[in-house]
């Protein structure tokens, strides 16, 4: 384990509990409170500077700092709703990636070292619109400009930008819940543990063997979900298999693991689940960018990355390299109706609100 490693390792058990370390720095986390209650306020006292849209706005987003799970709660949310008969679009920050005074935007598949890894990854997956911006309410504007037949729009991390304005809140946690409760930099929280409060649906990303933490008080729907395996693509060639017919053919064989995620271990651990012995895995830090191939020292017969970076390894012509797809399995399998017939609700009043005077 590299000292970076070591090190996000060290915080991480730090966050968990409220020992010295964490208590050493409390008083700079009352210092991000305050400015983050402040924030808050001021949004709320000044509406005006809030970007609205004509469509309904779901932001899916986290309170736990680093990687829970919310690329994959984003690609099978857009997916259920184009089956639904909606038109998505999706906004995002473009982690990674240098971008000017507008925003990004583009359908389908796109290049990671312009779009970043992740709006990369959920463009190719789900044939959505996307537009890219650190600032998302720039992103969402030029999404309607250039899409102008969407009529949801999905905000991928936009939790904490109050600048953009929402319509449904849905939380992504995993089983470290919220860790010691406290704010950073004494835990690992963005926002007070009180806002789940106020969020519409919490959904807990577990791997297998995992119990959810505590049930969180108040009125939002709260499920779990597991990620599981369902296809394999060979990378150079394209040829896909489903994972079981996958697993019987190459299985048997030594095969190793990469993945640069927020979890990488949860990546790992997943595959050893259904069914795969791994000889060597190898975590890298979340969105490397692959500029060099870290796959030349390993010596296993086929090697599995995760989707995300996938889109960053095409130009690597290495043989072995195996895509691995998973999707989401989650405890509840009509939320998604739930979601689709409140978006049923909002649609017309958003409409309405955005429609102009009558003259009559």
């Amino acid at each position: 384990m590299n000292i970076q490693a070591c090190f996000h390792a060290a915080i991480q058990r730090a966050w968990q509990r409220k020992g010295l370390v964490s208590t050493l720095l409390l008083p700079f986390s009352w210092i991000a409170k305050a400015i983050i209650i402040r924030k808050r306020q001021r949004y709320q006292h000044h509406p005006q500077i809030v970007q609205q849209s004509r469509v309904p706005v779901i932001v899916v987003g986290n309170l736990y700092v680093g990687g829970t799970g919310k690329t994959p709660v984003v690609i099978a949310l857009a997916q259920a709703l184009q089956q639904r008969g909606w038109k998505p679009g999706i906004v995002s920050r473009g982690y990674g990636v240098h971008l000017g005074a507008h925003a990004l935007t583009g359908q389908g598949d796109l290049k990671a070292n312009e779009f970043g890894d992740e709006p990369a990854l959920i463009a190719q997956q789900t044939q959505a619109p996307i537009a890219v911006h650190p600032r998302r309410a720039l992103a969402l504007t030029a999404l309607e400009h250039t899409y102008p037949d969407i009529d949801v729009i999905i905000a991928d991390d936009g939790l904490q930008h109050l600048a953009l304005g929402r319509d449904l809140e849905i939380v992504v946690q995993d089983v470290r819940g919220i860790g010691n409760g406290r704010v950073l930099p004494a835990g690992p929280l963005r926002e007070p543990a009180s806002r789940l409060t106020e969020v519409d649906v919490i959904i807990t990303n577990l791997s297998s063997g995992q119990e959810a933490p505590p049930v969180i008080v108040g009125p939002a729907l709260q499920i779990t979900m597991r990620l599981a395996p369902v296809q394999v693509t060979h990378l150079t060639s394209g040829r896909k298999m489903q994972w079981a017919d996958w697993l019987a053919q190459y299985g048997q064989i030594p095969v190793s693991a990469v993945a640069a995620i927020g979890q990488p271990e949860r990546f790992f651990s997943m595959l050893r689940h259904h069914g795969l012995a791994l000889d060597q895995t190898l975590a890298l830090p979340d969105h490397d960018a692959y500029v060099h191939s870290p796959f030349t020292a390993m010596s296993a017969n086929s090697i599995l990355i995760t989707a995300k970076d996938a889109v960053k390894c095409a130009n690597f012509a290495d043989d072995r390299l195996w895509v691995l797809h998973a999707e989401p399995e989650f405890s509840d399998i009509h939320w998604l109706d739930w979601l689709h017939q409140r978006l049923g609700v909002l649609a017309p009043k958003k409409a309405n609100m955005a429609a102009p005077p009558s003259r009559d």
